[in-house]
Protein backbone atom coordinates (compact mmCIF):
# COMPACT_ATOMS: atom_id res chain seq x y z
CA UNK A 1 0.00 0.00 0.00
CA UNK A 2 1.18 3.49 -0.82
CA UNK A 3 1.34 5.97 2.04
CA UNK A 4 -1.16 8.81 2.20
CA UNK A 5 1.67 11.32 1.63
CA UNK A 6 2.71 9.56 -1.58
CA UNK A 7 -0.89 9.51 -2.82
CA UNK A 8 -1.19 13.24 -2.13
CA UNK A 9 2.00 13.89 -4.08
CA UNK A 10 0.56 12.03 -7.07
CA UNK A 11 -2.47 14.34 -6.87
CA UNK A 12 -0.25 17.43 -7.19
CA UNK A 13 0.37 18.22 -3.53
CA UNK A 14 3.84 19.32 -2.49
CA UNK A 15 5.63 19.62 0.81
CA UNK A 16 4.90 23.02 2.35
CA UNK A 17 6.81 24.46 5.28
CA UNK A 18 5.69 27.64 7.03
CA UNK A 19 7.78 29.56 9.54
CA UNK A 20 5.16 31.33 11.67
CA UNK A 21 6.32 34.20 13.85
CA UNK A 22 3.93 35.29 16.58
CA UNK A 23 3.92 37.50 19.63
CA UNK A 24 3.61 36.04 23.11
CA UNK A 25 0.27 37.11 24.66
CA UNK A 26 1.75 38.14 28.03
CA UNK A 27 4.95 39.65 26.53
CA UNK A 28 4.01 41.28 23.21
CA UNK A 29 7.56 42.54 22.58
CA UNK A 30 8.82 38.93 22.41
CA UNK A 31 8.42 37.07 19.11
CA UNK A 32 8.29 33.27 19.08
CA UNK A 33 8.72 30.93 16.10
CA UNK A 34 6.54 27.93 15.15
CA UNK A 35 7.31 25.60 12.22
CA UNK A 36 4.32 24.03 10.41
CA UNK A 37 4.81 21.38 7.72
CA UNK A 38 2.20 19.53 5.67
CA UNK A 39 1.41 18.47 2.10
CA UNK A 40 -0.47 21.31 0.42
CA UNK A 41 -1.44 22.70 -2.97
CA UNK A 42 0.48 25.63 -4.44
CA UNK A 43 -0.47 28.55 -4.81
CA UNK A 44 -3.77 28.49 -2.86
CA UNK A 45 -2.40 26.57 0.18
CA UNK A 46 -5.81 25.44 1.51
CA UNK A 47 -4.32 23.39 4.39
CA UNK A 48 -2.11 26.26 5.57
CA UNK A 49 -5.04 28.69 5.34
CA UNK A 50 -7.19 26.34 7.46
CA UNK A 51 -4.41 26.16 10.06
CA UNK A 52 -3.91 29.93 10.13
CA UNK A 53 -7.68 30.49 10.41
CA UNK A 54 -7.71 28.09 13.38
CA UNK A 55 -4.74 29.94 14.90
CA UNK A 56 -6.38 33.37 14.63
CA UNK A 57 -9.72 32.06 15.91
CA UNK A 58 -8.49 29.86 18.80
CA UNK A 59 -5.01 30.88 19.98
CA UNK A 60 -3.98 33.96 21.94
CA UNK A 61 -0.61 34.66 20.29
CA UNK A 62 -1.18 37.23 17.51
CA UNK A 63 0.58 36.48 14.24
CA UNK A 64 3.54 38.64 13.27
CA UNK A 65 4.50 37.08 9.92
CA UNK A 66 4.40 33.84 7.93
CA UNK A 67 7.15 32.72 5.53
CA UNK A 68 6.24 29.83 3.21
CA UNK A 69 8.47 27.39 1.29
CA UNK A 70 6.96 24.83 -1.09
CA UNK A 71 8.36 22.02 -3.22
CA UNK A 72 6.73 19.42 -5.44
CA UNK A 73 8.69 16.31 -4.53
CA UNK A 74 7.40 14.19 -7.42
CA UNK A 75 7.28 15.73 -10.85
CA UNK A 76 5.53 14.13 -13.87
CA UNK A 77 8.81 13.47 -15.70
CA UNK A 78 10.16 11.51 -12.73
CA UNK A 79 7.34 8.96 -12.64
CA UNK A 80 7.31 6.05 -15.08
CA UNK A 81 4.85 3.19 -15.21
CA UNK A 82 6.45 -0.23 -15.49
CA UNK A 83 4.88 -3.53 -16.43
CA UNK A 84 7.16 -5.58 -14.19
CA UNK A 85 7.22 -6.33 -10.51
CA UNK A 86 10.37 -7.10 -8.57
CA UNK A 87 10.32 -8.69 -5.14
CA UNK A 88 13.16 -8.17 -2.70
CA UNK A 89 13.58 -10.56 0.20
Amino acid sequence: MASSGFRLQLQGYGLTTANILYRLPDYPKIIQSYIWQEYDLHPEFPELRKFLDFWMRSLDGPLHSVTVAHSNLIKPAELKLLDKEFKVH
